[in-house]
C-alpha cells in the first residue's frame, strides 16, 4: 500500500526482529541478531556512524523502522565481489552510495591533486574508497549476485543523474545510472522515494515497473505515450528554449488621471499564473548526450533548462537520450513535512561509530557529534553551489520538541560530553522556517532564488522561530554553551535585528563567519549573491551587537578565486580590499567545479546559463582556466605571502598596475628583492609555524583561544578561538562548490590572529576539517541535507 507519508506504511513481516543496537556488518552480527538474511545491503564509502549525520545511518534506520532487516558494507575493499559477499545476498536490493562526499571532490583537490587524508574514514586514512565509487560498487555487486536490483543514490549519483560536465576528465560524462547499470537511481533528500521503492518491491513488483516514482531517474527505451513532449533540445528552436511565466504577475490597466491610477493601486488584484502545462502530462527533453559532448553553448542551454524543472509541486520530467535508450527523469520529490522530519530524526542511532573501529578516530564524527541538524534545504540559490540541486528550495524543518529531544540525547548519550553544543543550524543557519508567505506562488515559482537579485516581497523573512529555539534551547538541562557553527545568510539575518542581537550575544565563540565571496558587483551577480552595501550593514549591527554585550567579536569573511566571469583586474580589487580592510586569508581554495551547479555549467561553456543562451549575442565570460591562471587568482588572495609576490608583481606589471608594487600604503606588493628580508618561517608563508590554527587572520585582532580567554596560543596547541566551528562538509554537496555542498569553494577561514602567521588548516575545499562547512554532506538514497559554510 502506498501511503502519503514514510511513517504510515504497514510495517513489513521483518519487523519481528526489533531494533538493532547497531546495523549488522558482518555475519556473526547477523547471527547475532538471528537474521537468516538481509531484506537491504548498503554499500556506501564512508565508515558506519550511527549518526543522522551519516548517510548510511539515516537510511538505514529508516528502513529498519519500515520493518526491514538492513545490513551495511561500509568502505568495502573493491578489488574484487567478495567483500560485496560478506553478507550474503539482499531479498530485494543493494543500495549503492559513495559516502557524505563526492568520491572525486573526497579524493582530489581543486587542482586535481591527490588527498592524502579522508575524514570519513577510522584514523583519517586516505585511500578507502575508489574514485567514482557508484560506478566501482554497482559493478562489484552486479558481479556478487547477478540479478539483484541495485538501487543508486548519495550526493554522487543525485548530482550526475544527468548527462553532465566532469571536472576532472573535463569532458561531459554520461549519467551514472548508465554507466553504473544500476536499475533506479533516487536523487536529493529521497526517504520518500527509498520507502516507497522497499515497500513496492517487497509486495512482489519488478524493479522494470517503478517508473513513475517523484525523486527518481529511470531507463527507457521511448517516452510514455499519454506524454506531451516539450522539445528543448535546441537553442531557440522551435521557440523559446522554455517560457518562464512571472508567478506574480498582475493584471494592469491604463489610467487617465492620478486618482484613477492610485485607486487601481489600491485594489488591483495579484494573479498567480500557473505553468503553461501539465506538470503531470508534459516532459521536457533535453539535448541528448551525444550532442552535449560536442557543443559547450548547448550545454549551458540544457542547465539553464534543467535548474528551471526544480519545483517540486509544478517541474515536469525530464527525457535525455543517451545512444538507443532514453533517461527519464520524474518530477523533484515533495517535501518532508515537519512531523516526518521529526520522525527521521527521532529514530533510535546509537550517536556514535561501530564499535567494530575500536579507539580509531573518524575526523568527521569527531566535529559533529554535539551538533543538532534543524533544518534543509536553500532558498539562496548560489550559483556554485549545488544545496539547492539536491535538497531543494523549500526549507524541511523539524519541531522544537524533536530538537530539543536531541539535546538532551546528545547530553545523555555522547561520550565525553562537557555540555557545549558545537552547532544548532543545517546547509543555512538562518533559514529555519523561513519561506513563501503565499502557498499558490510557492508551488508555481521558478526563480532560482528567493532572495536574488533581492529579496522576494513573498518571502516570510521573520526569525522569530529560530529566536526562541535558541532561547529554549539554551535552557535544556545540561547545556552550557551552544555555538552557530553553520553559516549565517546575512542578507537575511539583517532584516530581523532582534536575531542578529540573539545570535551575537549568545552564541559566537569570538568570530562568526559569513561569506561576501567578493567584492565585485559582476562576479557577484553571477554568483547570485548581494553587493558589499548589505556586508557593511551586518557588519554594523555585528559591532554594535558585540559592544552592547560587552564582547570583542570578528567576523571572517569567506571569499572565492578563480570563480567563472571574475576577472583578474575583479581578483585585484578583491586583494586591495583585503588589504584595505586588514584581512590575510590562509589556505585560500579555488573554485570547484562539481557537477551540476550553475557555476560548473559557466566553467565548461564560458558563458551565463543564468539568461537565455543564444549562440549569437552571448554573454561570453572570462573563466580562469590553466594552473597558471587559477595559481594567480589564488595569490591575489593571499598578497601577503611572499611565495606569490613575484607572480603578482609579473600581473600587475601586465595590466598595467606597476604603481600598486612598492612600499608605500597603497600598494599591494613590495618591490622585488624584498623576500630576502624575510625569516625562513615567513619565506614558507603563513600558516606553516607556530601553534595558532587560523585560516583567515587580522594582523590588528587579538587572538582568541580555545578556552575562550585572549592572549597567545595554549602550550599544548590546541586551535585557537571558536574551532568547535570547524565542521565537515562538501557543497556544495552538497555539495556545495567546492562541495558541496558537497563542500563549497573559496578561501578556508577560521579567525584572526595577532603577532606571528597561522598554522594553516585544511583549505575550504569540501574536505571535512574545512571550517567552511558544517555537518558532513549527505550521500546517500536519502537522508539529511549537506551542512554548507558562511552564506
Amino acid at each position: 500500500m502506498i501511503s502519503d507519508k514514510i511513517n504510515e506504511y504497514p510495517k513489513y513481516w521483518a519487523e519481528c526482529y526489533g531494533t538493532a543496537p547497531f546495523l549488522p556488518t558482518s555475519r556473526a552480527e547477523m547471527d547475532a541478531l538471528g537474521w537468516d538474511s538481509c531484506d537491504i545491503i548498503i554499500v556506501t564509502g564512508d565508515a558506519y556512524v550511527d549518526h543522522p549525520s551519516f548517510g548510511m545511518a539515516v537510511i538505514g534506520r529508516l528502513l529498519e523502522a519500515q520493518g526491514f532487516r538492513v545490513g551495511i558494507i561500509a568502505q568495502p575493499e573493491w578489488g574484487n565481489k567478495d567483500a560485496f559477499m560478506a553478507l550474503g545476498q539482499p531479498n530485494l536490493f543493494f543500495g549503492i552510495t559513495a559516502g557524505n562526499m563526492d568520491s572525486m571532490i573526497n579524493r582530489y583537490t581543486a587542482d586535481r591533486k591527490l588527498r592524502h587524508d579522508d575524514a570519513y574514514t577510522p584514523n583519517n586514512e586516505g585511500g578507502k574508497r575508489p574514485d567514482r565509487a557508484v560506478l566501482v560498487y554497482s559493478q562489484r555487486c552486479r558481479e556478487a549476485y547477478k540479478d539483484t536490483p541495485i538501487v543508486l543514490g548519495g550526493i554522487e549519483a543525485s548530482l550526475r543523474r544527468l548527462a553532465h560536465y566532469d571536472y576532472w576528465s573535463d569532458k561531459v560524462r554520461r549519467s551514472v545510472l548508465l554507466d553504473a547499470k544500476g536499475d533506479i537511481l533516487l536523487f536529493g533528500n529521497a526517504e520518500r522515494a527509498l520507502v516507497e521503492v522497499a515497500h513496492r518491491l517487497a509486495d512482489g513488483e519488478n524493479i522494470a515497473e517503478l517508473t513513475n516514482i517523484a525523486g527518481t531517474a529511470v531507463i527507457l527505451r521511448e517516452c510514455p505515450e499519454h506524454y506531451k513532449e516539450i522539445d528543448s533540445s535546441r537553442i531557440e528552436k522551435p521557440g523559446r528554449a522554455m517560457p518562464m511565466p512571472n508567478p506574480y504577475a498582475t493584471e494592469e490597466t491604463c489610467a487617465t488621471n492620478k486618482s484613477e491610477k492610485a485607486q487601481e493601486s489600491e485594489a488591483k488584484p495579484v494573479q498567480i499564473q500557473p505553468s503553461r502545462h501539465d506538470a503531470e502530462t508534459t516532459v521536457v527533453r533535453l539535448p541528448s548526450f551525444e550532442k552535449l559532448r560536442n557543443d559547450r553553448i548547448l550545454y549551458a542551454h540544457a542547465s539553464r533548462v534543467m535548474h528551471l524543472e526544480t519545483n517540486p509541486y509544478s517541474a515536469r520530467a525530464l527525457i535525455q537520450k543517451h545512444g538507443d535508450r532514453e533517461l527519464w527523469i520524474n518530477r523533484p520529490p515533495i517535501p518532508l513535512t515537519t512531523e516526518e522530519m521529526d520522525f527521521v530524526f527521532g529514530l533510535p542511532y546509537a550517536r556514535v561509530p561501530h564499535p567494530a573501529y575500536g579507539k580509531a578516530k573518524i575526523p568527521a564524527y569527531d566535529m559533529i557529534k554535539t551538533s543538532v541538524n534543524i533544518m534543509r534545504g536553500c532558498f539562496g540559490g548560489c550559483s556554485f553551489c549545488s544545496i539547492t540541486e539536491h535538497e531543494g528550495r523549500i526549507i524541511q524543518n523539524r519541531s522544537h520538541e524533536s530538537i530539543l529531544n536531541e539535546l538532551e540525547e546528545i547530553r545523555d548519550k555522547v561520550p565525553g560530553f562537557t555540555g557545549t553544543i558545537s552547532d544548532l543550524g543545517g546547509p543555512t543557519a538562518n533559514m529555519y522556517r523561513l519561506g513563501c508567505s503565499d502557498p499558490r506562488a510557492e508551488k508555481n515559482c521558478r526563480r532560482p532564488s528567493c532572495i536574488f537579485p533581492e529579496i522576494c516581497k513573498k518571502l516570510d523573512t521573520d526569525h522569530k522561530h529560530t529566536i526562541d529555539l535558541y532561547r529554549k534551547a539554551r535552557n535544556v538541562d545540561g547545556i552550557k554553551k551552544i555555538m552557530i557553527a553553520s553559516g549565517v545568510r546575512y542578507d537575511l539575518a539583517v532584516e530581523s535585528p532582534e536575531y542578529v542581537k540573539e545570535l551575537v550575544t549568545h552564541h559566537v565563540g569570538g568570530y562568526l563567519k559569513i561569506a561576501p565571496e567578493h567584492t565585485e558587483k559582476g562576479t557577484l551577480d553571477l554568483m547570485m549573491k548581494p553587493g558589499m552595501g548589505t556586508y557593511d550593514r551586518f557588519k554594523e549591527m555585528f559591532e554594535k551587537f558585540s559592544k552592547e554585550a560587552g564582547k570583542k567579536q570578528y567576523l571572517i569573511p569567506y571569499f572565492i578565486s578563480a570563480h567563472p566571469g571574475s576577472t583578474d583586474e575583479d581578483m585585484l580589487n578583491l586583494a586591495l580590499w583585503l588589504k584595505k580592510n586588514d584581512f590575510q586569508c590562509d589556505q585560500v581554495q579555488n573554485f570547484y567545479p562539481s557537477p551540476m551547479c550553475n557555476a560548473t555549467a559557466m566553467y565548461h561553456s564560458e558563458t551565463n546559463p543564468l539568461k537565455r543562451v543564444k549562440y549569437k549575442k552571448r554573454e561570453d565570460l572570462f573563466v580562469a582556466k590553466g594552473e597558471r591562471q587559477r595559481r594567480l587568482h589564488k595569490a591575489f588572495l593571499r598578497y601577503h605571502d611572499p611565495l606569490n609576490w613575484p607572480l603578482i608583481r609579473e600581473a600587475l606589471i601586465s595590466m598595467g598596475k606597476k604603481h600598486l608594487i612598492g612600499d608605500r600604503a597603497n600598494c599591494l606588493v613590495p618591490e622585488e628583492g624584498s623576500e630576502a628580508e624575510m625569516t625562513p618561517a615567513q619565506r614558507r608563508g603563513s600558516g606553516r609555524h607556530g601553534s595558532k590554527r587560523f585560516a583567515t587572520k587580522h594582523p590588528n585582532q587579538p587572538d582568541i583561544r580555545k578556552d575562550g580567554k585572549r592572549g597567545g596560543p595554549r602550550k599544548n596547541g590546541s586551535q585557537a578561538g571558536s574551532n568547535h566551528a570547524g565542521k565537515p562538509g562538501n557543497k556544495p554537496h552538497g555539495n556545495r562548490n567546492g562541495s558541496s555542498s558537497n563542500s563549497r569553494n573559496g578561501q578556508n577561514a577560521k579567525g584572526p590572529t595577532n603577532g606571528s602567521k597561522p598554522q594553516s588548516r585544511q583549505g575550504g575545499n569540501g574536505k571535512p576539517n574545512s571550517s567552511r562547512n558544517g555537518k558532513p554532506s549527505q550521500s546517500r538514497s536519502g537522508g539529511n541535507p549537506n551542512r554548507s559554510r558562511a552564506r
